[in-house]
């Protein structure tokens, strides 16, 4: 008889590793400012295709957190009069990219007979900021935990695609960090990847594409009420607080330079959680949640987001908007 249990199918070397220690590894270094955030995001991956995940739901929780506090940090580093002109050049076109991305997302969904409610998500998760919209949005439209975990796969996968593929376009393109910022901002739907994707192209870029992401972020407001009108549902809105005290940190850094020895330090906080962030985000895709995105979904994810990037790419080159 044999006294060793069989490997598990899904995780072929998970079995013979210790995943903990790994786990804890993988932290460590994500916060030693030895490692990129990108690469932190490729480790991430790794691990969560390859290793059963001790700790997945806490290090999701975790994720949120650190976002939140690691965009705060950032707004230490940013200067209020940059903030203002940028957030207010980008209104407009934050604004006609939401309103044609929702749209045009409903009626793929529609044409792919898509499950309403996992159409919708994915939508909104493109129009806005991934993950943060889908869940202000999941208890509004009474999405069950299938149409989250299908609409939150697709838009994390193409999240972990831009994340490692945008810069090497825009270096291709020579692109200024203006124009990557902008598109950046435009076209990638989770603020954790904008940053990280603008954070590697230059300082310049991410202020342009925090910026504007963040006024993106903003819409998640209207279109909440918007959606619990039309479902008439009760369920409670949820505001990115984060957003204030990220405004309020750029105000700090802009009007008080008294302080400004303690800005530096939070600011670098900022950018070290951003890449623990990054690792943490890259544990949590699992096979099996890849499996549970389905086709059609992740088509119809795909599909929308190809048009958007595509299309906000050729109005930045042909300088068609711009900050």
């Amino acid at each position: 008889m044999d006294c060793h249990p069989s490997q598990p199918p899904h995780y072929p070397w998970g079995y013979y590793l210790d995943s903990k220690k790994i786990f804890f590894v993988g932290v460590i270094v994500a916060a030693s400012g030895l490692v990129s955030a990108p690469i932190a995001l490729l480790a991430g991956l790794i691990y969560g295709l390859a290793i059963a995940h001790p700790y997945r739901a806490e290090s999701q929780s975790l994720a949120k957190f650190l976002l939140q506090a690691s965009i705060i940090g950032l707004g230490f580093g940013m200067n209020l009069h940059q903030v203002i002109h940028v957030g207010r050049s980008g209104f407009v076109y934050t604004a006609i990219s939401i309103t044609s991305t929702i749209v045009l997302g409903l009626l793929i969904g529609r044409a792919m007979r898509v499950a309403p409610r996992a159409s919708f998500l994915i939508t909104c998760g493109t129009a806005i900021c991934g993950g943060s919209a889908i869940a202000a949005l999941a208890p509004i439209t009474n999405a069950n935990e299938e149409d989250m975990a299908v609409s939150l796969g697709t838009v994390f996968t193409l999240n972990s695609v831009a994340l490692l593929t945008f810069p090497l376009i825009g270096w291709a393109l020579h692109f200024t960090q203006n124009q990557f910022g902008l598109w950046s901002a435009l076209a990638i739907h989770d603020t954790s990847s904008v940053v990280g994707a603008t954070a590697k192209y230059g300082a310049e870029a991410l202020l342009v594409g925090t910026t504007v992401k963040l006024a993106r972020a903003l819409w998640i407001v209207p279109l909440a009420l918007a959606t619990a009108l039309f479902t008439r549902s009760k369920a409670r809105i949820h505001f990115p607080w984060f957003i204030v005290f990220f405004l309020l940190a750029a105000v700090a850094n802009t009007f008080l330079p008294a302080l400004s020895r303690v800005y530096g330090p939070l600011n670098h906080l900022g950018e070290i959680g951003l890449t623990v962030t990054l690792f943490l985000i890259g544990t949590g895709l699992s096979r099996q949640r890849i499996r549970r995105v389905g086709v059609r979904p992740m088509v119809q994810g795909v599909i929308l987001w190809i048009i958007v990037a595509t299309l906000s790419l050729l109005a930045v080159r042909s300088r068609l908007i711009g900050i």
